[in-house]
């Protein structure tokens, strides 16, 4: 399906690497749009530029890590020099690192919630200006945050993933209420089971294999398809805003 009135407008997608990153990014340049990868993997983001690019679109890969303020704000100039500012944000970026909460992994607990939340943070932090900017212009202006239906059902072993993804969920909730009466609508989607490289951040081979196994049983969204819903919900009329979309697997209750 295409989304025409996607055209000209200049957009950031974090965690554009791979997954659903990669996929959103791809969709909103075929749609017209300009777009500034972000992630840390600068060979693959330039594997993916040059993929835009052959296909006549427009795009700039950043090399950039959310966890870390000043490279936040280096992505931001670099951003604004290439294409000026932005009025569309995509806060993709995130890592799934499960195990038993008794394990008492800090280390992992540190990096989802640097990743996963303060992350989505320091991103809203260095764009919101040119959002809000954009829509007093009257134009289209978009915040979409990639949580997961993990915020709303627990998975065993998944607690602090679950809880960095609540948070997002949480925020989408509160931007929407600063935000919305200035025109900048705040999307926040909630994928289910989706086929991404999330699930090779699993290191315990026991969690690895419950994975599997329930990915197999119910199977999977594409990262196409998740990137289908970002492209539908950020191309609606700039006085609809699609808040909170669940997409799931039909088989995942």
């Amino acid at each position: 399906m295409s989304y025409a009135n996607l055209s000209g407008r200049t957009a950031v997608v974090t965690g554009a690497a791979s997954g659903i990153g990669e996929a959103v990014a791809l969709q909103l340049a075929a749609e017209g749009a300009r777009v500034a990868l972000l992630a840390r993997r600068a060979d693959r983001l330039d594997v993916l530029v040059d993929k835009i690019r052959a296909a006549g679109g427009q795009a700039l890969a950043v090399s950039a890590d959310v966890t870390d303020d000043a490279s936040v704000e280096a992505a931001r100039e670099r951003i604004h020099e290439t294409f000026g500012a932005v009025d569309l944000v995509v806060n993709n970026a995130g890592v799934m690192l499960p195990n038993p909460i008794a394990e008492g992994r800090l280390d992992e607990w540190q990096r989802m919630l640097d990743t996963n939340v303060a992350g989505v943070l320091r991103v809203v932090r260095a764009f919101s200006a040119d959002l809000l900017a954009a829509a007093a212009r009257g134009g289209t202006a978009d915040l979409v945050n990639v949580s997961s239906i993990g915020a709303h059902v627990p998975f065993p072993n998944y607690a602090v993933y679950g809880a960095t993804k609540a948070a997002v969920t949480y925020l989408s909730q509160s931007l929407r209420g600063e935000f919305g009466p200035r025109d900048v609508r705040v999307t926040n989607i909630e994928p289910g089971l989706t086929r991404t490289e999330l699930a090779s951040h699993v290191t315990s081979e026991e969690l690895a294999g419950e994975l599997d196994g329930m990915l197999e049983a119910i199977g999977t969204l594409s990262a196409e398809e998740v990137a289908d819903v970002v492209a539908y919900a950020t191309s609606r009329p700039r006085h609809v805003n699609l808040r909170q979309i669940v997409v799931l697997p039909t088989r995942q209750a």
